[in-house]
């Protein structure tokens, strides 16, 4: 035995590891893995929807009334779309695209069409036309008078009507084309085609008419902004005379630009111009004449030496002096005929002096007559910059004036192009849809369609399913299966224990071979990795509530213990409702309680459990208050006698929920194995118990999964994989016999 117990411990070494770390590998398992899992527990509920959704699909198919579907195929082309020729009205094609065929399709499925179909095909006053759908109301409006139906609740009734015929159309427009499907459906074939037809003639009416509408309305618009706009250019043009009149603004027109618009120009304009540019002459004779003045006072001047009779005296005198430099070569200046030339030469001098000075004066006057002219010319330009300045100052208020003017102008001229552009002949006749396709009567019906809902129940069916599984599942608090004792409850897993039927847990520890006993020995194993010295001197076994099999694991670790050569007394600890006398075939006259209240011969309150192999001592008799006597150290002191003698000391505890025995039990010992019931218990549950023995600084070793049934469980048959592996189950019945 103490082979077998080192080959199980060897093989299971790692079957314990720390809550977080298993917990966190639990919850790092795949998505799908963890929604299969979870489809494979709630199969049922699944399938069980998927079949009540198909059973509900085939009796609704052929409960539905059969209904025929007609197509009408029409054209929307958008190049037509324009009233008039020019540009503005509206935008050009391209990012426009889908917008105007968006709202076509609006058009196509609006209430005054469907209104509109329904007058035309007179269906208003037909009885046996809400008969058809069905249309069953008991206002008014519905009641026949005589087989008729009132006048006063048309209104009504044609609303009701256009109802009926949009709640029955679809628009299917073609991708990537310009042609619409309208389909019209209905229990009557040849209604089905009929109201086809009808919808997409009178949609192609219906734009006609609105192209009619806009061109006339546009028309009459544009009438009376045109006699708008000529009164408004009226009064800017009244304004701006009566202005320019009242400033004495007098403007010359200008040359006609390149657009064929003429700039106007002012008097003061040109006279300031034409003045400045005599001043710039008068300037220029100005600096000459001076010039020719300042050059007198430096010697013979220009004009002197141009003047010829100023140019004859000296050519005369030159001759003479000639000549009387002659005499002088000959004669004193006394001589006669020398003084004769020599007082000719005098009156050369005088003359040429005379007209010097004649020459001189002629400079000086036309020099002070330029500045005189140069001066009055600029006065003048300076008086004519005055008003010229002034005229600005004043052509402001005339500017916005004239701007105004202009801006009525363009818009009077530009309005009036568009009158003359717009007409009724430029929509009419010229229709952007038609149709492609005139509807047929159907000749099958469109619905039901028996595969395509047998497809939907389905999958209604498994969503319904799924989501029902899905929520169950969040709803289930039950412990599955193992890994949910370390992902719930955060405990180290001991192991498993499958549920044990038709046989008593005695029964099932008496035979070696049984799951049961394969079960708890791998507990046991896992169980020493526990604690340094192996399997824990002292424990105790309890669980949340009562009959979750704390006392058949406390038994089943008592057996295995044993049988593996070491001396094990079980303590039955619920002194409230005992057990383990009746495993031992005694009463429980004495045990547990008459030491706790004092009396120290342990040997007279155990009793031997052969067939098992360990000695055992009853809960004793029923106190009034177990709690009472569990709170002294008598509990401590019988552990430490009991060690004395034994190797293990197991004490099957009564439940934590409720008591206060189950705590002060797990304070006098090393630690508490913890049961807990597969399918039985809330996860809730657990852990608050499991807060109550933390509290009591009570050590908890491990939790053990209880009647454990491995196909109710969420990871299927993998867990029921090694109790029975290589067993022959003919053989093991025959020796379960025997």
């Amino acid at each position: 035995m103490n082979v077998l117990t080192s080959n199980l411990g060897a093989g299971v070494s790692m079957a314990v590891p720390p809550a977080d770390q298993t917990a966190s590998s639990a919850n790092q398992l795949p998505p799908i893995r963890q929604y299969l899992r979870m489809a494979f527990r709630r199969r049922y509920v699944i399938l069980g929807a998927i079949a009540a959704m198909f059973l509900l699909g085939i009796v609704g198919t052929l409960l539905m009334t059969p209904k025929y579907t007609a197509t009408a195929t029409i054209e929307i082309a958008r190049e037509s779309s324009q009233v008039t020729n020019f540009q503005g009205v509206e935008r050009e094609t391209g990012l426009a695209d889908q917008e105007f065929y968006q709202t076509q399709y609006g058009l196509l499925r609006s209430r005054s069409l469907s209104e509109r179909v329904a007058a035309q095909l007179r269906l208003i006053d037909d009885p046996s036309f809400y008969a058809l759908f069905r249309i069953d109301r008991k206002d008014s409006a519905f009641q026949l008078v005589n087989g008729r139906y009132p006048a006063a609740g048309r209104d009504v009734r044609q609303r009701v009507a256009g109802e009926i015929l949009r709640g029955n159309l679809s628009v299917a427009p073609a991708r990537l084309s310009r042609l619409v499907e309208v389909r019209f459906t209905s229990p009557d074939p040849a209604f089905s085609a009929k109201v086809a037809n009808a919808w997409a003639e009178s949609y192609i009416q219906i734009n006609l008419e609105r192209k009619i509408q806009a061109t006339s309305y546009g028309r009459n618009l544009l009438r009376r902004q045109l006699a708008q706009q000529k009164e408004q250019l009226d009064e800017s043009q009244r304004q701006l005379v009566a202005y320019a009149s009242r400033e004495r603004i007098i403007n010359l027109p200008g040359q006609r630009g390149a657009d064929g618009s003429t700039s106007e120009r002012s008097i003061v304009a040109d006279d300031l111009g034409t003045l400045n540019s005599a001043l710039a002459q008068a300037t220029a004779e100005r600096i000459a004449a001076e010039a020719r003045y300042r050059e007198t006072g430096a010697g013979a001047s220009t004009e002197a030496l141009r003047n010829p009779a100023i140019n004859t005296l000296r050519q005369r005198r030159a001759e003479l002096r000639a000549e009387y430099q002659r005499l002088m070569t000959q004669f004193e200046p006394s001589y006669p005929a020398a003084q004769a030339v020599q007082s000719q030469i005098d009156q050369l001098d005088r003359s040429i002096s005379t007209e010097e000075r004649r020459a001189t004066g002629s400079l000086e006057a036309d020099y002070r007559s330029a500045v005189e002219r140069e001066r009055v010319l600029q006065v003048r330009v300076e008086q004519l910059k005055g008003s010229y300045l002034d005229l600005r100052r004043r052509s402001i208020q005339y500017n916005i004036f004239q701007q105004e003017v202009d801006t009525n102008r363009a818009l009077y001229e530009g309005l009036l192009q568009r009158f003359k552009e717009i007409g009724v002949a430029g929509g009419v006749g010229v229709n952007n849809i038609a149709v492609v396709d005139q509807a047929d009567v159907p000749q099958r019906p469109s619905s039901p369609r028996l595969l395509i809902n047998l497809a939907l129940s389905l999958i209604a069916g498994t969503v319904i399913g799924v989501g029902l599984a899905f929520a169950l599942e969040r709803m289930d608090e039950a412990i599955a299966d193992p890994t949910e004792v370390e992902q719930r409850l955060g405990l180290p897993l001991l192991g498993s224990v499958p549920k044990v039927e038709g046989e008593t847990p005695k029964d099932a520890l008496l035979d070696r071979k049984s799951d049961l006993v394969d079960a708890y020995l791998a507990i046991q194993t896992n169980l020493a990795f526990t604690t340094e010295h192996g399997v824990p001197r002292s424990f105790a076994v309890t669980s949340t509530r009562p009959a979750e099999g704390k006392s058949t694991t406390a038994l089943a670790l008592a057996t295995t213990l044993a049988r593996g050569q070491r001396k094990v007394i079980l303590v039955d600890g619920d002194m409230r409702s005992p057990s383990v006398h009746h495993l031992g075939g005694v009463d429980h006259a004495r045990g547990l309680s008459n030491f706790l209240a004092g009396e120290d011969q342990i040997e007279t309150l155990t009793f031997d459990m052969a067939d098992l192999g360990f000695t055992a001592m009853s809960a004793g008799p029923i106190p009034p208050n177990a709690a009472e006597l569990l709170t002294g150290n008598r509990l401590s002191t019988l552990i430490e006698r009991l060690l004395e003698s034994y190797d293990h000391v197991v004490i099957d505890s009564p439940p934590v929920m409720g008591l206060a025995d189950a705590p002060l039990i797990a304070s006098r010992v090393e630690g508490v194995v913890y049961a807990v019931e597969s399918h039985g218990i809330r996860s809730t549950l657990v852990k608050t118990a499991l807060g109550r023995l933390v509290s009591a600084n009570a050590r908890i070793f491990g939790g053990v999964l209880t009647k454990f049934e491995a196909r109710r469980a969420h990871y299927g048959y993998g867990y029921e994989y090694g109790y029975g592996y290589g067993r022959d189950k003919a053989a093991q019945a025959k020796q379960s016999r025997a």
